[in-house]
């Protein structure tokens, strides 16, 4: 009885020598397994993270580079939907840069109400912050070890030092053009890579819809863009 009380008593020193949470002594499913460990504890998770990406389509000479960071609380057990099964998460990000390269300021033609115009347009690189507070983000249930995939849908607000995006110039203090307000709706999948208990190097892609909702009198916005995510984050 004594060498059993004295075995028992070592046991969790013994664990938390081969940084296991105690979790891992009462569920011997999630030792050496960093995602069922996070997912068992609802762990918060935060770091760094940088996006960068082209827009699509009529946008497609337009790039974008953000650099900020992501904090992120799964709310929910796990739940059950065949092979939907998963953990609900929220979380928010902050990008004190925020940049967007377009074509140098020039003349361009336009045809509006059957009367062709030439006027001249702005450009350049536009520099400003983002701020995305509302991010749903599903984790799907997986059974590996390290590869954590989601899928994602979130809204952000962008502000520009100058209007954006380019359009038509008008004098100083004159109404006109766009905002330096936009919104940002938009979606994406992606995954967590554990390279070890309590940390992960994270990738996602998202498709981001750039628009003023009519804040400025023209609205052109950027109808899509494409933009990649690479993190690390630090899960506690």
């Amino acid at each position: 009885m004594a060498g059993t009380l004295a075995a028992s008593a070592q046991a969790p020193s013994a664990e938390s020598g081969r940084n296991f949470s105690h979790l891992a002594v009462l569920n011997p499913e999630i030792a050496d397994n960093p995602v069922a460990e996070v997912r068992d504890k609802k762990s918060w998770e935060y770091g760094p993270i940088v996006n960068g990406g082209t827009g699509v389509g009529e946008r497609s000479n337009f790039q974008f580079l953000s650099l900020g960071f992501q904090a992120a609380k799964p709310l929910t057990p796990v739940l059950k939907a065949g092979i939907l099964s998963g953990q609900f998460e929220f979380g928010v990000n902050l990008m004190p840069f925020w940049q967007a390269y377009t074509p140098a300021p020039h003349e361009q033609t336009f045809t509006y109400q059957g009367k062709t115009y030439t006027d001249p347009v702005g450009g350049g690189t536009y520099t400003g912050a983002s701020v995305t507070p509302v991010i749903f983000r599903w984790n799907f249930l997986t059974s590996s070890h390290h590869f954590q995939p989601w899928f994602q849908g979130a809204g952000g607000l962008i502000y520009t030092t100058h209007k954006f995006p380019p359009d038509v110039l008008v004098p100083h203090g004159t109404p006109g053009g766009t905002s330096v307000f936009n919104f940002s709706p938009q979606g994406g999948v992606g995954f967590h890579y554990f390279t070890r208990p309590g940390r992960s190097i994270d990738v996602g892609v998202n498709a981001i819809h750039i628009s003023s909702a009519s804040l400025g009198d023209h609205n052109p916005g950027v109808n899509a863009s494409i933009q990649v995510q690479v993190g690390y984050t630090f899960w506690k």
